[in-house]
Formats: C-alpha cells, sequence, structure tokens
C-alpha cells in the first residue's frame, strides 16, 4: 500500500474508507479507475461500520430499496467469488439465517408484501401456529403503539394477537463488518487501489467550477479529477467544505444510535436457531451475534429521542440507562424468557441520516463532486451494489451523460433488475413512502 506523495494524480479520490467507500474503490478499480482511498481513521472500516448491525435483508418501503436490497444478496452468497481475491484475515461469512417480519393489522407487511411479488424476492407467510413451530420462544402479542418503560402502557397486557410472519429465506447478516471492508480493501487494493488512513482532509480543492482534488489536514495536496464523499456520518461536514451542501435539497445529518446485547434465554441456542426479526409492533430488531447473544435495536418509533449530533467527532459514546431499558424490556415482552441482564453490553455509534432516511447516490453541482451518502443505518447490506451504482454512475457522467436530465438506470448483474439511480437523486422531494426509520 503506497501513500501518495505531494501532488500525486488519481483518477478518483474517494473520502472514506466504511463498507461503502471500500466498495466504490473496488469497482472503479475493476474500471481501470486509479483510486485513493483517504481516511481519517486507522483502518478500513474502522468507523460506523465496525458497529453496524450488518443485517441483509429485503423489506424496504419503496420498489427501488426492495430492488437494490435483493440484488445485494446476490453478491453476499457468493462473498469470495465477488472479491476474487485474497485476505491474509480470511474472508467475512454471510450467515443465512433469514429474515422474520411480523405481521399485525396494518403492518409494514402491507407494503412490503406487493413489493415483494413486483421485484421477485422469495419469501413464505407463516400463521401464528408455523411462527409457534419456527420461532418458539416469541410470543405473539400486540401492543398498540410503541411505548417506552415509564409509560404505564408499556406493562398493559396485549391487544390482541400478530398476524403472522413474512418469512425470506435469503437474508441474514454480515458476521463481521469490519473484516468485510477489508475484503474490499485487499480486493480494490489487487485491481491497483490505494488505501491511506490516519490522514484528514481539510480541502475539497476546485478550479472554475470542477472539482481538482483534495488538500490534507498537513498540508499534502492530491490531485484527481473526481472526488467521491464516502464520509459516514462526516458526510454533511464534507460537503460543505466542497461547497455544496446548501444546492442539494436533501441533506445529512448525523443522528447517535444504540444496540444492545444480552445472552440468549438458558436452554435457547439463538446463535444457531435464532434469525433476524424484525417487529415493528414493539418497535425493536434483533438476530443472533457470537457467543449465544442476542444483538437489539431500535426501528426508531416517535417515542425513542432523537439525539443529533452537531460534531460527529464528540458526542456521548456511553450506553444510557433509559434506551438500555427501553429496547431490553421490549424484547422481554417479546420473549419472555429473556430475563434483564444487570450488566449493561452494547455499542453507541452514529447513522449518517437524510432527511427521508433514503441515501443519496449522485453527481452534485460541482462537476467531478460525487456523493453516496445518507446510509440511515440501512446501507451496509447495499455496499456491493451500491459501489457498482455509483461506478457506473461516475464512469458515465465523467463521458459526458447528463444524469440530471436523463437519470442513468443500472441492470443489477445478479438479478437483472433495472435499478434507476435517480431514485436516489440529491435534488428530489422528500419520498413519503420511506419509513422515515433504520427500516428505510
Amino acid at each position: 500500500m503506497s501513500e501518495p506523495t505531494q501532488n500525486q494524480q488519481y483518477d478518483a479520490i474517494i473520502v472514506g474508507a466504511g463498507i461503502v467507500g471500500a466498495a466504490v474503490a473496488f469497482e472503479l478499480a475493476k474500471k481501470g479507475y486509479r483510486t485513493l482511498n483517504v481516511d481519517k481513521l486507522p483502518t478500513s472500516g474502522y468507523g460506523s461500520t465496525s458497529n453496524s448491525c450488518a443485517i441483509v435483508r429485503a423489506h424496504y418501503s419503496t420498489y427501488d430499496g426492495v430492488a437494490m436490497a435483493y440484488e445485494g444478496f446476490g453478491y453476499w452468497k457468493d462473498w469470495s467469488g465477488y472479491l476474487d481475491s485474497d485476505d491474509e484475515r480470511g474472508h467475512a461469512i454471510y450467515m443465512q439465517s433469514g429474515t422474520v417480519l411480523f405481521m399485525l393489522e396494518g403492518g409494514h407487511h402491507e407494503k412490503v408484501l406487493p413489493l415483494f411479488d413486483q421485484v421477485g424476492v422469495p419469501y413464505e407467510v407463516w400463521d401464528n401456529a408455523t411462527m409457534a413451530e419456527r420461532v418458539p420462544f416469541f410470543e405473539h402479542g400486540t401492543h398498540g403503539d410503541p411505548t417506552r418503560p415509564e409509560d404505564d402502557r408499556f406493562w398493559a397486557e396485549p391487544e390482541g394477537e400478530l398476524v403472522g410472519g413474512l418469512f425470506t429465506p435469503d437474508s441474514g447478516y454480515v458476521s463481521d463488518p469490519q473484516l468485510a471492508t477489508h475484503n474490499l480493501q485487499r480486493a480494490a487494493e489487487a485491481k491497483g487501489a490505494t488505501f491511506m488512513f490516519k490522514a484528514e482532509v481539510a480541502e475539497v480543492r476546485q478550479a472554475e467550477g470542477r472539482v481538482t482534488g483534495i488538500m490534507l489536514a498537513d498540508g499534502t495536496e492530491v490531485d484527481a479529477p473526481v472526488v467521491v464523499n464516502v464520509a459516514g456520518p462526516h458526510s454533511f461536514v464534507i460537503n460543505k467544505m466542497a461547497g455544496v451542501y446548501d444546492s442539494m435539497n436533501i441533506k445529512t445529518k448525523a443522528l447517535r444510535h444504540e444496540v444492545h446485547h444480552v445472552p440468549s434465554p438458558a436452554g435457547i441456542d439463538f446463535e444457531s436457531e435464532g434469525l433476524h426479526t424484525s417487529d415493528s409492533d414493539l418497535a425493536i430488531y434483533v438476530r443472533p451475534e457470537s457467543g449465544n447473544n442476542i444483538l437489539i435495536g431500535s426501528e426508531d418509533p416517535p417515542c425513542d429521542p432523537q439525539v443529533w449530533v452537531d460534531d460527529p467527532d464528540d458526542y456521548d459514546t456511553v450506553v444510557s440507562d433509559e434506551q438500555w431499558n427501553a429496547q431490553v424490556l421490549r424484547l422481554a415482552r417479546r420473549m419472555p424468557s429473556l430475563g434483564v441482564p444487570n450488566e449493561k453490553k452494547g455499542i453507541v455509534d452514529l447513522y449518517d441520516v437524510s432527511d427521508d432516511w433514503i441515501p443519496i447516490y449522485d453527481r452534485t453541482d460541482l462537476a467531478g463532486f460525487y456523493v453516496a451518502i445518507g446510509s440511515s443505518g440501512n446501507q451496509f447490506k447495499n455496499a456491493p451494489v451500491a459501489g457498482y451504482c455509483m461506478a457506473e454512475l461516475i464512469d458515465a457522467v465523467e463521458k459526458g451523460h447528463d444524469h440530471d436530465a436523463d437519470p442513468l438506470v443500472v441492470t443489477g448483474l445478479f438479478t437483472g433488475l433495472e435499478m434507476n439511480m435517480g431514485f436516489y437523486r440529491r435534488n428530489r422531494e422528500i419520498n413519503p413512502n420511506s419509513s422515515f426509520s433504520v427500516n428505510g
């Protein structure tokens, strides 16, 4: 891995070396671009990617969201084949556990099922008897609008029963998200890409309405006709630096988020028998975690406070008592044998949230400056697809295609589905079909 010298020339500089940034590098390098990823952290995938739940599922709220996610299944199911390169640390493992989306009257499944049929996502509809057989550790009560433990309604008896579950057998999770990113780094390097760490971007250089490269905090200047902002929770900082923040109709900001780990109940091997579960009734999602633990995250109900962060380098990283109690007790309502551990275990990190929780994969008003941002906690699964689509978009625009007037359509390599990149444009209106949550 070589490091750039003063005014060294690249075809594209990628700001960020998380899962999406590494995927963009890999895909551009495969096209023959000389790429440089610059990241202020010590290694690839070290930031918010390392704390991703790395869930791979298809239940989005829009056709385009479902199509991109379903295309992503092909990459993860043949991860080593996609990489076509070695990594001294080995390859990340895709745990194809399946996903069950709990169904309740008026629930998320009513929007998702027609989209699954349109896209062609394989699924099974389970009634509660099948649920009792396949996931016997979950009870089937419904509890009304999600609340927090300090609200008396939280402790009320169930109001009714789930309709059943929507099961997708191809979904699951990635065992080690940081390793998956390292895999992409090594694959990109095998194609000639360069990665530079512990290097902070201080300026996005430009002249006559076009990007010309970057300047690092130590004064080093690196030239390139293309710069791609894949800076995760720092994306809005880089956009302001480039002078494109105000010209974008959809913007991004950093949201503090907690995920908690609890031991599986006695007698239950959740690591091997569990699966990813989305429970909109209690506004949580869970998946198995190594060591026979259960990972619990919030689906961002209105009752959970949103903590927006002005400085992505300065926020509270300590698990809070209030959110721990809310998320763990919600799962205890669904899994009565869980119990509540005395020791709080979990992680706190940042989401890069767009105004409608749908990502921005686009060019900008500054020629040569592109964005792959607004992942909103739900784009890890789409990273290889996003990398491919961004490489297609960048290559087309740099060769003269007017993406603003004629949005690029990319054909999926695994599904053959057409993915309209105009759906992810920076100047779209806020999409009313979004879940406005981590579900996308």
